[in-house]
């Protein structure tokens, strides 16, 4: 018989509980802005759902669509290709939003026009040539296979940035 009290077997652990996963082992999700390619490590999102019905803010900037009601709580809703700098899109069946991870206190999401499928970041090289400046919530530049360029956002930094706090126009 199975002693119930018994400790299970120790696992492994990494000696630093928020160590850097290997390359290899980090899921992104890629997703077109404008003409423009980018990627969201799947850490920093809590769900991706259908587009759902916005209710409109009065008095804030164009990016700032509205809120939702997910599972009921309320949560700010950004056009990300508009916050980017880009022109609003209306959204259609493909449009989804991407609710940013519950670990960083802000009920947020983005409305995205164009997902590209979940990839592993080990699909894509650090831009070697791509020396340009990066602007705030964007870590770094890749490269894939096939020499596109693509951006990835760091929703953590993105989240924090006084403009998109401030939603009031």
């Amino acid at each position: 018989m199975e002693n119930i009290h018994e400790k299970p077997e120790a696992t492994e652990i990494s000696e630093t509980p928020n160590a850097e996963k290997p390359i290899a082992d980090i899921a992104v999700l890629g997703m077109m802005i404008g003409d423009m390619r980018y990627l969201a490590r799947m850490s920093e999102i809590s769900e991706v759902i259908p587009v759902a019905e916005i209710v409109p803010v009065p008095l804030t900037h164009s990016w700032f669509l509205g809120i939702i009601n997910v599972h009921g709580n309320l949560y700010g809703i950004t056009d990300l290709g508009a916050y980017l700098g880009g022109t609003a899109v209306p959204f259609d069946s493909r449009s989804r939003i991407l609710l940013v991870s519950a670990d960083y206190k802000i009920n947020s999401g983005f409305i995205v026009h164009n997902l590209m499928g979940i990839r592993s970041l080990s699909e894509f090289a650090v831009c070697p040539t791509c020396n340009e400046q990066l602007r705030a919530g964007v870590s770094h530049i890749y490269q894939d296979k096939e020499g596109r360029t693509w951006y990835e956002l760091d929703l953590r930094t993105f989240v924090r940035e006084k403009r998109f706090l401030q939603i009031a126009s």
